[in-house]
This record gives C-alpha cells, sequence and structure tokens, in this order.
C-alpha cells in the first residue's frame, strides 16, 4: 500500500490514490479490496508506532467534480472538513497531474487554485465554506480556565478565545479542559484556538480535538479565528475596499498564512479562502 506524506504549515497528512477504490475503510479502519492488507488510522498516523501524521486522507473519484476529499483525523475519527489537509491534497492531486480543483469535502463542494510552485512546494488558494450563527460566551459552564470566547463552524467546530502572550500559553491543558469540559460544546466538543493580534498580524496555536494534542496549525481553526477577530474589531490586515473584501495574515507556530472574506452584515461571511503552504514530504510503501 503506498502513501505520500504532505505537510501544510506544518501540520502533516498521509494521503492515498484511491480512484481506484482499492482501499475501503470500517470504523476507522482501512482495508486493501483483496483482504490482503489492513491497518487502523491510528496506528498509520502513530509518530511511534507507525508512519506519523496529523491526519489521513483518500484521494477518491467524486460525482459531478474532480475528486473527493475523505478525511480522518489521527485517531481515525472523520466526517469534517480540514483546511491544511484540503490545500495538501489539491497539492497532491496537481502531483498525480490533475489540472482542475473542484471536489467535494465532508462539508461541501470546495475548489482551489495553486498561486505559487517552486520544486515540492505550493502556495494554495483553498475557497472554505460560507461561515453563520456565531455564539458568543462570557464564559463556560464548568470550565476551570478563562474561557470567554466565540464558537463557530468553519467546516470543523471551533472555540476562539484572545489572549495574551500566546506563545506563553499551555495550550493543552487549557485546550483540553474546554474541549472536553464545556457543555455548551458537547457532546462532541471543538477544537481551541488561542489568538493573539500583533502588530497587523494575527498569532494562533491551536488545541485539535481527534488529535488531542496542538498541531502546528489548523487550517478551518485560523479561518475561524480571523472571522472572530472581525467579530471583535481587530483590524484586517488590508481592506479591499472596491469589493468590502478583508484579508487577515496570520502567523501559526513556522509558517504563515492568510485568510481573506466578505463580511455580511455582522453574523455572515461569504467567498472565504484559505491560502498558504503545501509541501510534498515523502513517498512511503506499507
Amino acid at each position: 500500500m503506498k502513501f505520500y506524506k504532505y505537510q501544510g504549515a506544518g501540520n502533516d497528512f498521509l494521503i492515498a490514490d484511491n480512484r481506484d477504490a482499492s482501499i475501503t475503510e470500517k470504523d476507522g479502519v482501512l482495508y486493501s479490496s483483496d483482504n490482503e492488507w489492513s491497518m487502523p488510522v491510528s496506528v498509520l498516523c502513530d509518530r511511534r508506532y507507525g508512519i506519523g501524521a496529523d491526519g489521513l486522507m483518500l484521494l477518491e473519484s467524486g460525482d459531478g467534480c474532480d475528486f473527493r476529499m475523505t478525511y480522518f483525523n489521527s485517531d481515525g475519527s472523520g466526517g469534517m472538513m480540514c483546511g491544511n489537509g484540503g490545500r495538501c491534497i489539491v497539492a497532491f492531486a496537481a502531483d498525480l497531474g490533475i489540472t482542475h480543483f473542484d471536489f467535494i469535502a465532508a462539508d461541501g463542494f470546495h475548489s482551489a487554485e495553486i498561486v505559487a510552485s517552486e520544486g515540492k512546494s505550493k502556495v494554495v488558494r483553498l475557497k472554505m465554506k460560507d461561515v453563520s450563527g456565531i455564539t458568543r460566551y462570557e464564559t463556560l459552564s464548568c470550565v476551570q480556565v478563562p474561557s470567554k470566547g466565540s464558537f463557530l463552524d468553519t467546516g470543523t467546530r471551533h472555540y476562539v478565545r484572545f489572549v495574551e502572550a500566546v506563545d506563553e500559553y499551555d495550550i493543552v491543558s487549557e485546550g483540553r479542559e474546554i474541549r472536553y469540559n464545556a457543555p455548551e460544546l458537547q457532546p462532541i466538543g471543538a477544537n481551541v484556538n488561542f489568538v493573539q493580534p500583533s502588530s497587523g498580524v494575527l498569532k494562533v496555536r491551536t488545541y485539535e480535538k481527534g488529535v488531542e494534542d496542538e498541531t502546528f496549525a489548523c487550517g478551518t481553526g485560523i479561518v475561524a479565528s480571523c472571522i472572530a477577530a472581525y467579530c471583535e474589531g481587530v483590524a484586517p490586515t488590508y481592506i479591499y475596499k472596491e469589493c468590502g473584501r478583508v484579508r487577515y495574515d496570520v502567523q501559526a507556530k513556522r509558517d504563515s498564512l492568510s485568510v481573506d472574506f466578505i463580511p455580511e452584515g455582522s453574523e455572515a461571511f461569504s467567498d472565504v479562502w484559505l491560502t498558504g503552504p503545501a509541501v510534498y514530504v515523502a513517498e512511503i510503501n506499507v
């Protein structure tokens, strides 16, 4: 079984070309169609006992689109969108010779374009879902850490908190507390983003459910953080006055990304795009 490893802003993924339907999945376990090979997603993604990754994706045939993106967290759970994964699967599709990037993911239809390419590295601009229905909380029940913030769904459920000195924050313990112990976010919890505006840039760190740890970057979390920043009155990095579009530049743990969108009032956001790196790492035979 052949997998390819890509990373988007340090968020790394295993990807397989499954357009021939040679891989099936049940309860977080992958099976070859000839039943000669099987492996849990959680083992493949384990950094000590497997290959190691934050998630795994299958590029599959899709009706009425160029391909389908099927995504799994490193624990084998699925059913959600991943923004960094979306950029990486577009880069993978391009490396397979696919030249048009309209695809279906768990949250619906997406399109993308490659805006730069050099060697193994690409910059991908990915269209995300429109966003509405933001819920603000002064505090979260039964949470033992400061928890004022906003909840929204950008293809995956996110909670966003604005903090000072985000580099010094204990992201794992505070993120885990909110993810598991806030009744408002249950029964399935949410990713938790900690955001600090700094010199025209948003610094974002994210605790991701399904990984149950901080990742180097979270694409849907970065989108959620930028929209929450707009709702909180944080000035965008740039405003396109001719069309009302705004852009926020973002610093993840190591890499830079950007998000632009059109506000439709204060509670709805359309034409949302996430731009950032997608880099080929390795080919692995399992």
